[in-house]
């Protein structure tokens, strides 16, 4: 299969306008023979546009393959994935490289910040890796949004943990992705930082029209999300709307008790 890159002529949009990510019964194992351990087991997911869902899982369930496998960091065994349409399971890896640049913006738990740059200087690496030009006023805006207008020059040694996540927030945002996808986004903060960054995600879906995939384990930070996706032994066990925190908490109890079943 060939990945058809955004912005090319010969572009074809092969899922529905409203469908943001799209996944079609991805497999995927890790390792080889008797050591081979199956990680994704034929899961299918479709999430619209300017939707926030969270996906959680005890440990192994698949939910960092998942994740990988939506970015094209992880190609899978077998399936489909669509982002924003495209089909981006195959192609080399310079067309799946400029791919993640256009449409996908990344946060992560340990924030991947670069030391010895400003937070402006952070902010603006995506665009110029990909060779986009640099508009001030924009990273300026996003700064703003953010609520880091007045540390533009600051270096990361020089801000909080939740400063360092809501500067790779602005960095995520500032290509105006498609989709968002965080890994443990609130792992490394404390309560108050963790609620400003989960209200920045939701923020992104709700006033930019961004969608968010959250891998946690928090069922407080799943609660900020419009629905959960449970993992299982790498299938997708069930899924919860309009999420509470204690009913989060509740299913993650009895995943076991759940029948597998598509999303």
């Amino acid at each position: 299969m060939t990945m058809l890159r955004a912005g090319s002529r010969h572009r074809q949009v092969t899922a529905p306008a409203s469908d943001a990510l799209w996944l079609v019964k991805v497999t995927k194992t890790h390792g080889t023979g008797d050591s081979a351990v199956t990680a994704l087991d034929g899961v299918s997911l479709r999430l619209r546009r300017g939707t926030f869902t969270a996906v959680m899982g005890p440990s192994g369930s698949g939910k960092s393959t998942l994740l990988r496998c939506a970015a094209g960091l992880d190609r899978p065994d077998r399936g489909i994935v669509r982002v924003d349409g495209v089909e981006m399971t195959g192609g080399t890896e310079a067309e799946l490289t400029r791919f993640r640049r256009d449409r996908i913006g990344f946060v992560f738990q340990d924030y991947n910040l670069l030391e010895t740059l400003t937070v402006a200087e952070n902010t603006v690496l995506p665009l110029k890796l990909a060779g986009r030009s640099v508009v001030p006023e924009r990273v300026q805006e996003v700064l703003h949004l953010v609520g880091l207008g007045d540390r533009l020059r600051h270096r990361p040694d020089q801000l909080s943990g939740g400063q360092r996540q809501r500067v790779a927030i602005a960095r995520a945002l500032v290509t105006e992705p498609r989709v968002i996808l965080a890994d443990e986004p609130t792992g490394a903060l404390d309560t108050r930082s963790a609620r400003e960054v989960l209200r920045l995600l939701q923020e992104a879906v709700r006033v930019h029209e961004r969608t968010v995939v959250m891998v946690t384990h928090d069922p407080v930070a799943a609660s900020y999300a419009d629905a959960v996706v449970f993992l299982a032994d790498g299938r997708v066990a069930g899924e919860l709307r309009q999420p509470t925190a204690d009913a989060v908490a509740e299913r993650l109890a009895h995943l076991g008790d759940d029948v597998p079943a598509e999303v």
